[in-house]
């Protein structure tokens, strides 16, 4: 049984009938269904879905145009950006999208990692939102939805908390009426005590008490009152009310060109027109090819798609209601959505979790939801453009920082600290390099940091050696609590090692290596075990695996068929010790010369 060839065999995965599956699963129903779950849920759509989903799409409509106009400001692009990004990810969403609640659309996180590239033109912005949607969209089709899984919570909350705090630490300035040049975190603090003085009154005023009326209002469902559905509502619309009283002060208070307060200004009117995203573009005068703006985007081509997708899934994993979330196909929808926004200007985009929470508490039924909010943008550029350049940039500084303070995961890094308080490092790494350095190498050093922990626990693994007496015999028990990799192997070898040579006058005899544990081996690790096999016959001690899988004894035979004997199955460890005595005073008396 031990010395089966077949037992010892490598299977290896027979591609073409993988690639003949895959291709035949391609032209099935059902994954049609898959990659348009419109198919499954539109011919059960009831009429009596249409006032909840029309209800629920004009409630985040409200809440979208104040945003879209504010994360514009983050970004720093032209008011109308925002608009532009905020009704074409909704339409899409509603043919790939698998969650009924989320929408897509600017988000803070994604304006304050554009901001960084648009200085010169915000073509940048536009391209960025095309090649990330082509880069999420190819790895949904190739199913590497896995990715995502290789950020760990504490990177991402580190990720979330400093975003968060710098993009409220960049409206401060607005918040009081200062001008600033930039909105990062030291910059913007520096400049807001380096200018406190030019503080504008007016501003100040309508900035802090929108901010309290905000949260305030936030909580003004929660009151024990008869009207239940009205307080609901105030609270949902509560971006959109504080827009509305602001553009009504600044426009009552204003006379001959004058000003109350400092306004958004000008909006391009009219719907953007449909055409491809720049592939090259003029800054101060110079052209800059598309290489060259591929160049200047740098890093964030690979971290902007990567926030993008772990933003959408986790919200929809957050409002999945116990069903599993497609994580490829919501980077498809993710990817399609981003697409085809670059096709009428937009920025990169995402599922917002705001926004999304909103659609959710008004009561949404299906995704059909996003075609009011995306119709009532659409609106609101045609006809309110004039109407928004007297938004005051207070209300919306006092709308972005009352988001961020509830977007900062206060119970989450309480848990991540009482459940293990070693996460705090990737956690407080994640989070100073986004803030004094930037979000894309803060999230890269957190992944690095998580890396180095992962591989320093695989290169030491959790191994018991025991010394134990048996028939006499004095061996060595090494139990392997965790699988081995080439990183380990050498760990091993020296443990073992280590512990035969200081046993004193307990002379080791055999070491059994129990591998009930060890499901897998890399060719490292068998060719450690054959050296130490090696090494321990120099030191007059033999070396047996007791019951491993058969695919990790099958890497050593296949190494060194002639070492087969080593590996012991369904014996006990008095039977095995018991055989090898047997075979060792065998070869002893074979070894006995003729002539004695």
């Amino acid at each position: 049984m031990e010395n089966c060839d077949n037992l010892y065999h490598e299977n290896l995965p027979n591609i073409c009938q993988i690639v003949k599956n895959r291709s035949k699963k391609c032209c099935e129903h059902a994954t049609c269904k898959q990659f348009l779950p419109i198919i499954s849920w539109l011919p059960k759509y009831n009429v009596q879905f249409l006032l909840a989903d029309f209800v629920a799409g004009l409630t985040v409509g409200l809440t979208a145009i104040p945003q879209a106009i504010a994360y514009a400001s983050i970004a720093g692009l032209p008011t109308q950006f925002g608009l532009y990004s905020a009704f074409m990810g909704c339409f899409v969403y509603i043919v790939f999208g698998t969650c009924k609640d989320i929408t897509v659309g600017p988000t803070a996180i994604m304006a304050l990692m554009v901001q960084a590239h648009v200085t010169g033109s915000s073509d940048y912005a536009v391209l960025t939102c095309f090649l990330s949607g082509c880069v999420i969209f190819l790895l949904g089709i190739f199913n590497l939805g896995v990715l995502v899984r290789f950020i760990s919570i504490p990177v991402t909350t580190g990720f979330t908390t400093a975003a968060a705090i710098t993009i409220a630490s960049g409206q401060v300035n607005n918040l009081f009426g200062i001008k600033s040049s930039s909105n990062e975190f030291i910059e913007s603090w520096v400049n807001f005590f380096g200018h406190i003085t030019e503080t504008r009154r007016n501003d100040a005023i309508l900035g802090i008490a929108t901010l309290v009326l905000l949260l305030l209002m936030m909580k003004i469902k929660d009151l024990p009152l008869s009207c239940k559905m009205l307080t609901k509502y105030i609270s949902l619309s509560r971006n959109a009310l504080a827009v509305i009283v602001g553009i009504v002060l600044c426009y009552c208070l204003s006379h001959d060109g004058w000003l109350p307060f400092r306004a958004s200004g000008e909006i391009t009117k009219g719907i953007p027109p449909f055409k491809p995203p720049p592939f090259s573009t003029t800054v101060n005068g110079t052209k800059v090819t598309f290489g060259e703006m591929v160049t200047d985007l740098g890093a964030s081509l690979a971290s902007i798609p990567l926030i993008s997708i772990l933003e959408s899934i986790a919200i929809a994993k957050a409002f999945s209601k116990g069903k599993i979330v497609d994580a490829s196909q919501e980077m498809v929808a993710l990817g399609l959505c981003n697409i085809l926004s670059s096709f009428f200007s937009s920025m990169p985009i995402t599922g917002s979790f705001t926004r999304t929470s909103i659609n959710h508490s008004s009561g949404v039924k299906t995704p059909l939801g996003g075609a009011v909010t995306g119709a009532l943008v659409l609106m609101a550029l045609a006809f309110l453009t004039t109407t928004f350049s007297y938004i005051p940039k207070a209300t919306l500084a006092a709308i972005i920082i009352s988001a961020m303070i509830f977007m900062v995961e206060y119970e989450r890094i309480i848990e991540i600290w009482r459940s293990k308080k070693m996460d705090v490092i990737p956690f407080s790494v994640t989070a100073l390099v986004c803030l004094f350095w930037s979000l894309e190498y803060g999230m890269v050093c957190g992944i690095f940091v998580n890396a180095i922990f992962i591989l320093y626990k695989s290169a030491r693994p959790k191994i018991l050696i025991s010394l134990e007496k048996v028939n006499s015999v004095p061996l060595g028990l090494v139990q392997v609590q965790e699988n081995l990799c080439y990183s380990s192997a050498e760990y091993l070898k020296s443990k073992v090692v280590k512990f035969v040579t200081t046993q004193g006058d307990n002379s080791i005899k055999m070491i059994i290596i129990k591998g009930d544990e060890i499901t897998n081996i890399d060719s490292t690790v068998g060719l450690n075990i054959l050296s130490l096999k090696e090494d321990l016959s120099l030191l007059e001690c033999s070396l047996i695996c007791w019951n491993w899988n058969y695919d990790a004894a099958g890497v050593i035979c296949r190494l060194h068929p002639k070492e087969r004997s080593m590996f012991k199955f369904g014996k006990s460890i008095s039977e095995i010790v018991a055989e090898v005595a047997y075979n060792m005073t065998q070869t002893e008396i074979v070894d006995v010369p003729e002539d004695s």
